[in-house]
């Protein structure tokens, strides 16, 4: 953005989410001036720029809730807010794949978001390379483990130098083994991570986007036309207790347990996921768990 007039000597700007400023139409200074600090230039752009995080946090947030629960979004949506900065660089190079009218995606169709417009629909590239337009009347944007030959689209995103503002080509997805022994192995390998104190886990829980409560951390998915509650229990009472975290689990709002075979895919890869990353921030033995 360009400069704004704070005082009789010095202009401010914001540059990488932090007010800046310069004097005379000079450089950047390393640091802002103490008889700046409570300015109300200063204090308007201070109260902007955490406006813009939050308005980033807002989008990215509800960018992901499309791709996790696989949600038609209406084409003129993306091209309303398209127009917004924030907006655009979280959907840009997003992988979306336009909705028949009768409500199958079109998987072949597929492509990396560019452009979006009210008129003629949104423009991307396609698996190909070629520029291509959708102009269906709505697209999803697919959970990675939804997406067919997903190396061969990593590969291909790598290949353009594509840097994703919405983490989706690139997030971590586990795919449900077919043989029961194998699923119940998987709900009990990030089991037993041992936390010097109780809040640390709940930081992290919260921190990766998922809800505590009575003492579980839980993951919601949407999907298939119902909720699918991904849990593990972290431990609650004094927050400075050691905790350990249990194996992950499955079940409906009801609290009913879902047998791993009927987990659907979506909802199998995010609840491995939070469990994964309850597992990293665990503390390592002295035996060199790592």
């Amino acid at each position: 953005m360009g400069w704004v007039q704070a005082g009789a000597d010095y202009e401010i700007s914001v540059d990488k989410g932090k007010v800046v400023a310069r004097k005379g139409g000079g450089k950047p200074l390393k640091s802002l001036p103490k008889a700046l600090k409570d300015h109300e230039a200063v204090v308007g752009l201070r109260q902007l720029v955490e406006w813009l995080r939050r308005h980033e946090a807002s989008c990215r947030g509800e960018a992901e809730r499309w791709m996790v629960r696989s949600l038609p979004v209406p084409v003129a949506l993306v091209a309303q807010v398209w127009a917004d900065e924030t907006w655009r660089a979280v959907l840009r190079d997003a992988v979306v794949v336009p909705i028949t009218d009768d409500g199958e995606w079109d998987v072949a169709a597929a492509g990396l978001l560019r452009d979006a417009d009210p008129v003629s629909g949104l423009g991307v590239v396609d698996l190909d390379g070629e520029s291509a337009r959708i102009t269906a009347r709505s697209i999803a944007v697919p959970h990675p483990v939804r997406l067919p030959d997903l190396d061969d689209l990593r590969e291909f995103a790598a290949d353009l130098g594509v840097e994703q503002g919405l983490l989706q080509l690139f997030r971590e997805i586990w795919r449900k083994p077919e043989a029961e022994a194998e699923q119940r192995a998987e709900l009990r390998r990030y089991a037993g991570a041992r936390y010097k104190e109780l809040r640390h886990v709940q930081s992290r829980a919260t921190a990766a986007g998922c809800r505590v409560q009575g003492g579980t951390a839980v993951c919601r998915v949407w999907e298939g036309g119902t909720t699918v509650v991904a849990s593990v229990w972290i431990g609650d009472g004094d927050p400075g207790v050691e905790t350990e975290t249990s194996e992950l689990s499955f079940a409906d709002v009801s609290g009913d347990p879902i047998a791993p075979a009927d987990v659907p895919p979506v909802a199998w890869s995010e609840g491995l996921r939070m469990a994964a990353t309850l597992h990293a921030g665990r503390v390592a033995d002295e035996e060199g768990d790592r």
